[in-house]
C-alpha cells in the first residue's frame, strides 16, 4: 500500500521503528536547493548542504524520536565492486569536486555527533550497508522504515511492517506499495530492473522492453530465469500485454550476458557484517559541546541552540 499521512498518523501506525536513513540522498537534495548563505570558519567553503542536512536531520530525530537509527552514505564511487563487473556502471554520473567532499564528509561527521550510528564503505554502496543492516534488524520484530526516495530498495522488503518512507513526502510503500507502483513484487525487483535497465545507475536494460512490458512478463512468467526456459513458449503464445515476441525473444536470446551482469549490478548485497544485533543501532548520547563546535566551524552556531533544546527535552 502507498500511503501519505502526517507524521503523526505515521507514528500510531508505526510504533518505534528502526529508522534506517539513505543519507546522501538527503544532502544532495539540500546541495542543489539552497543557496550557498553559509561557508566553513576555517576553509571558506560553502556549508548550505551541510546546514540543511544538519537541520532536517534534527527536525527527524525531533519528530520521530528514533531509540534505533543509523545512516548509510555513499563513499565508494568508482571504487565499488560493481565497476569490477561492469566498468561504465554510474559511469555519466561526476565525482564530487573538493567543495562537494568536504560537504559530504562534514554530513557524516554531525551524523555521527548528533548520536547516529554510521556507515560508510569504499567498496560498497549506501544500498549495500541499508540491506545488510536490514537484514540483521529482521530478526527482531520491531518494524524497519528505510528513510529514502529510492524505490529500487524495496527489493529489501520482506515483511508487511516494514516500509520505505519518503520523508518529505511523508509517503510509505510498503510490499503491496512497491507492487502497485512497478507492477512486480519486490522480490521481481531485481529481474525487472535486469530488463528495463536503470539510466540513473547506467545499467543496460534489454531493447525494446520497457516498464510494462517488463512487468507483464514477470507477472506471467515469475521470473527471468523461468522466462529464458520458455522462449519458445514466449514466441508463440506471448502473455497478455507482451506485443512484438519475436522482436523480444530474440532480444532475450541474444543479451542473455548483459541480463546476467544487469542482474548483478542491480542486487543490493545483504550479508555485510556490519553488526551483530539491533541493539547495536541503539542512539548514542550527544556530546554538545562537540555539536556547538562543529556548527561554529561550519558557519551556522545557532543551529547548535535548537539541537541543545531537542537534545534536553527528547534525548531517549
Amino acid at each position: 500500500m502507498v500511503t501519505v499521512m502526517t507524521t503523526n498518523e505515521a507514528k500510531k501506525l508505526t510504533p518505534s521503528p528502526v529508522l534506517l536513513i539513505d543519507a546522501s540522498i538527503y544532502i544532495f537534495q539540500y546541495y542543489f536547493s539552497l543557496p550557498d548563505n553559509w561557508f566553513s570558519e576555517k576553509e571558506c567553503c560553502p556549508t548550505a548542504a551541510v546546514y540543511g542536512y544538519t537541520a532536517w536531520l534534527v527536525r527527524l530525530l525531533k519528530a520521530e524520536q528514533p531509540a534505533r537509527v543509523a545512516a548509510c552514505f555513499d563513499e565508494s564511487l568508482d571504487q565499488c565492486f560493481r565497476n569490477d563487473i561492469y566498468s561504465d556502471y554510474k559511469s555519466s554520473r561526476a565525482l564530487p569536486d573538493e567543495a562537494l567532499a568536504f560537504q559530504l564528509n562534514a554530513c557524516q561527521k554531525i551524523t555521527h555527533l548528533l548520536g547516529i550510528n554510521t556507515y560508510a564503505s569504499h567498496r560498497y554502496e549506501a544500498d549495500d550497508l541499508l540491506g545488510s543492516l536490514y537484514r540483521i534488524c529482521c530478526r527482531s520484530t520491531v518494524p524497519i522504515a528505510i528513510l529514502t526516495r529510492d524505490k529500487d530498495l524495496g527489493q529489501l522488503l520482506q515483511r508487511p511492517q516494514d516500509y520505505l518512507w519518503d520523508y518529505a513526502k511523508k509517503q510509505q510503500y510498503d510490499e503491496q506499495g512497491i507492487a502497485e507502483k512497478f507492477l512486480v513484487r519486490p522480490d521481481q525487483l531485481v529481474d525487472y530492473l535486469a530488463l528495463v535497465g536503470d539510466a540513473i545507475d547506467d545499467i543496460p536494460g534489454v531493447p525494446g522492453i520497457g516498464a510494462k512490458t517488463a512487468s507483464a512478463l514477470l507477472k506471467h512468467y515469475g521470473s527471468i530465469e523461468i522466462m529464458l526456459s520458455q522462449l519458445d513458449e514466449l514466441l508463440l503464445s506471448p502473455p497478455v500485454g507482451v506485443r512484438g515476441a519475436p522482436r523480444i525473444v530474440a532480444n532475450l536470446q541474444g543479451y542473455r550476458e548483459q541480463i546476467a551482469i544487469a542482474q548483478q549490478l542491480a542486487t543490493i548485497v545483504t550479508d555485510l557484517p556490519l553488526i551483530g544485533s539491533v541493539k547495536e543501532l541503539d542512539r548514542q548520547k550527544v556530546d554538545l559541546s562537540k555539536v556547538n563546535r562543529f556548527c561554529q566551524e561550519m558557519g551556522f552556531p545557532a543551529l547548535s541552540k535548537t539541537i541543545a533544546a531537542m537534545c534536553n527535552k527528547h534525548m531517549p
